[in-house]
C-alpha cells in the first residue's frame, strides 16, 4: 500500500512537471516556427519557384548549352542529400572565404534543392500541353514567349499545382535540417529546451504536433486552390 501510494504520488508529480514543461516551452516553440520555419519555408519556395522555372525553361529550349546546365543542376541537387547541401553551404563555403550567417545559408540550401525537383514537376506540366496548342497559338501571329504566357503556362500550372503544393508541405517539415547549421528554428528551440529538461519524447512529440497543425492547414489551403482550379476547368 505504501508502495503503491508512492507511485501515485511519484505519477502525479511527473504529471505535473509536464504539464509545467509542456505549457512553457510551446510559446518559444511557436515562435520558433513563426518567426524562422515559416518564413524560410515562403521564401526559399518562392526564390525555388523562379529558379525551377527557368531551369525547367532550359531544359526544354532546345538549346544545348542551357539544357546541359540544366541537367548538371538537377542531377546535383537530386543526387546528394539536402543535409550534405546545407553543411556545403554554411560550413563548406568558409575555407574559400564565403562566409555566412545560418538563416541566408539555409535559404539558399532550400531554394537550390526546391528549385531543382519543382522544374522537373514544371517541365513534366509544360510538356503535358498537346502540342496542337502551341501551333494554334502560333498560327495567329504568336511569338514563342506570348505563346508560353497566355497559352501554355496557365495551362501548365493548373496541372503542377498538386504536386507542388506537396513540395511546399515537405519543405515545411525539410526545415528542421536548419537546426544542424544553428537556425534558431522551431526543431532547435525544442533540443535547447531538452537540453535543459532532459523530456526529449515531450518536446519532440511537441514539436511534432506544431509540424503536422502546420501542414493539415496548408492542405486545407492546398484542397481549395485545387476545388477553385477543378472549377475553371469544368
Amino acid at each position: 500500500m505504501f508502495l503503491l501510494n508512492n507511485m501515485l504520488t511519484s505519477a502525479v508529480f511527473d504529471a505535473d512537471r509536464y504539464i509545467d514543461i509542456a505549457q512553457s516551452s510551446f510559446l518559444p516553440l511557436l515562435k520558433g516556427a513563426l518567426f524562422y520555419s515559416i518564413p524560410m519555408t515562403l521564401i526559399s519556395f518562392v526564390i525555388g519557384i523562379i529558379l525551377a522555372i527557368t531551369t525547367a525553361l532550359f531544359r526544354i529550349s532546345g538549346i544545348k548549352v542551357l539544357s546541359g546546365i540544366a541537367r548538371v543542376y538537377i542531377s546535383i541537387i537530386r543526387g546528394t542529400p539536402l543535409l550534405v547541401q546545407l553543411f556545403i553551404i554554411f560550413f563548406g563555403l568558409t575555407s574559400v572565404g564565403i562566409k555566412l550567417d545560418p538563416f541566408p545559408a539555409a535559404i539558399i540550401g532550400f531554394s537550390l534543392n526546391t528549385g531543382a525537383y519543382a522544374s522537373e514537376i514544371i517541365r513534366a506540366a509544360i510538356l503535358s500541353i498537346p502540342k496542337g496548342q502551341w501551333e494554334a497559338s502560333q498560327s495567329i501571329g504568336m511569338s514563342y514567349g506570348q505563346s508560353l504566357k497566355r497559352i501554355i503556362l496557365p495551362q501548365a500550372t493548373r496541372v503542377s499545382i498538386p504536386p507542388l503544393s506537396n513540395s511546399f508541405i515537405s519543405l515545411v517539415k525539410d526545415t528542421s535540417l536548419a537546426s544542424t547549421i544553428l537556425v534558431a528554428e522551431m526543431f532547435r528551440k525544442a533540443q535547447e529546451i531538452v537540453a535543459n529538461t532532459y523530456e526529449p519524447l515531450l518536446l519532440y512529440t511537441e514539436a511534432a504536433f506544431i509540424y503536422w497543425m502546420i501542414c493539415f492547414l496548408l492542405s486545407l489551403v492546398q484542397d481549395q486552390i485545387e476545388n477553385k482550379l477543378n472549377r475553371y476547368v469544368s
